[in-house]
């Protein structure tokens, strides 16, 4: 029996593609996949589309389960899936449509060097972040916090970290929802997660987390590049993490909880991964008040990590972060489940926006976003693999009208870590990274194989489809110099 997808995909138009209503008794509204036809070869390798069609039993869901052109099999949800629940009128959240990883998300910092004036210097630089920076499973930082200052960080997100000195008031304009959601609820979190966050503040972690050294090679709205501050052969920094063990115990503990909520409240879905309770029920409120702890822990995390990075580079140049600067571009959230209104069918309404592997973006005026940012829309962070490229984007109406505000990622996966493990000869990667030019530091080669350009789709090609389909506006694209990993 063949691997393959089978099931019906009509198509759109080049970039939308349909799962009808029809395809699963119980489906309250159809799926929609955004991709081209390369890409959706990839797409029905792994049998995520019924994951898309699955999410459509959820009670609430409103206007269709969406997936991004990075979709790939996830927990429940598929990996880059999008769906909004209607929070008035039974809408569930669901843990499997956050993921393990709350608010895994990167951030994307500038400098003021171009290429030329440090190309000697990027070996050096990998080094030092690598000491700097801890890294890998169960790695544990140099900043050391109280139970009593662990929940504050769960309540003031990367505010905290800012009070604390590790950056400043900008960097918290600079970060989706400032740094951190309100309604957090520290006790809502279990004492085994608060055991696995104590020690991992200021970490980077393991899997596809990475902090990289980048060069803008090449810019698409030059007007909105100058606005920023961005130019071509510029270095910037990119930071992907999330909100470590912690937030994988918040989600492991209320998956388990939910699993009864389905009997509970006679919710009917083909997943039990797909486990969910109506947002205004006590586990709805618990799940999210405890979710938004794991979130705002990620925010302090990613606050702690650009820190260490601006010290690292001030160590290497001997100079301060802000001579050299090293500002926050932006911050943005990828796995993460949000209250938000929208306009459905000429109202609006309140919902919660799931995002899993996907990415805000919100477009020009929005309310919520800094004035710095009103114009142009929010900046969207889409990273590629350590071979390729990366991008800055911003968010668009047709977003606003067509994914309640989202878009991709990342590249996706197109191995799993095992078969890449299986398929991918450490040696000639590692020859082919150097000659092109790419200097890879990691804590273990297992995880450099796991993360080779061949276990990933092209980011080209799938920016090339949220570019088209016209839900994010190319900015500018960067190349990798150089990579730490977990």
């Amino acid at each position: 029996m063949s691997d393959i997808w089978q099931g019906p995909l009509e198509k759109i138009d080049n970039w939308h593609w349909r799962i009808p209503k029809s395809y699963k008794s119980g489906m309250r509204v159809p799926g929609v996949i955004f991709a081209d036809e390369r890409l959706l070869k990839d797409i029905r390798q792994d049998k995520a589309p019924e994951q898309v069609a699955n999410v459509a039993f959820l009670p609430g869901i409103m206007k269709y389960s969406l997936a991004m052109p990075d979709i790939h099999w996830g927990y429940g949800f598929p990996i880059g899936g999008v769906a909004a629940t209607d929070v008035k009128d039974g809408g569930v959240i669901s843990p499997g449509g956050v993921g393990f990883d709350i608010n895994c998300g990167v951030r994307l910092l500038k400098t003021n060097f171009q290429y030329d004036e440090i190309r000697e210097k990027i070996k050096d630089l990998v080094y030092v972040l690598f000491s700097d920076i801890p890294s890998g499973v169960g790695s544990k930082g140099e900043i050391k916090v109280s139970q009593k200052e662990e929940r504050e960080i769960l309540v003031k997100g990367a505010r905290w970290a800012v009070q604390k000195g590790y950056g400043i008031e900008d960097d918290l304009e600079c970060t989706e929802e400032y740094g951190a959601m309100s309604g957090a609820d520290p006790y809502a979190v279990s004492e085994r997660a608060y055991e696995r966050g104590k020690a991992q503040s200021g970490t980077l972690g393991s899997g596809n987390h990475f902090l990289e050294i980048q060069a803008i090679d090449q810019l698409y709205d030059r007007q909105i590049c100058e606005q920023l501050g961005l130019r071509l052969g510029l270095i910037t920094i990119m930071i992907h993490s999330g909100s470590r063990g912690l937030g994988y115990q918040v989600c492991d503990d209320n998956v388990k909880g939910m699993i009864r909520c389905l009997d509970k409240y006679h919710i009917n879905v083909p997943d039990r991964q797909l486990a969910c309770a109506p947002l205004e029920s006590p586990e709805g409120r618990q799940y999210l008040a405890a979710m938004k702890c794991a979130a705002n822990y990620a925010w302090a995390n990613r606050q702690c990590l650009m820190h260490l990075t601006r010290r690292s580079f001030e160590r290497v140049f001997n100079e301060s972060w802000q001579s050299m600067g090293m500002y926050l571009i932006y911050d943005v959230a990828h796995n993460i489940a949000k209250i938000e209104r929208h306009i459905i069918d000429g109202k609006e309404m309140t919902l919660c926006v799931h995002r899993k592997g996907a990415t805000r973006a919100f477009a020009p005026g929005h309310p919520a976003l800094p004035e710095r940012y009103k114009q142009i829309g929010q900046p969207v962070i889409i990273p590629g693999d350590m071979g390729r490229n990366s991008y800055l984007l911003v968010g668009t109406q047709k977003a606003m009208q067509e994914t309640f505000g989202s878009t991709c990622h990342g590249a996706g996966r197109l191995k799993s870590r095992s078969a890449a493990l299986r398929s991918i000869n450490i040696n000639q990667l590692m020859r082919e990274l150097e000659e092109r030019n790419i200097f890879v530091k990691a804590s273990g080669r297992g995880t450099i194989v796991e993360e080779a350009p061949a276990a990933y789709k092209d980011v080209n090609d799938v920016v090339d489809v949220v570019a088209n389909a016209g839900i994010a506006k190319r900015v500018c694209r960067m190349r990798p110099l150089g990579v730490i990993k977990g």
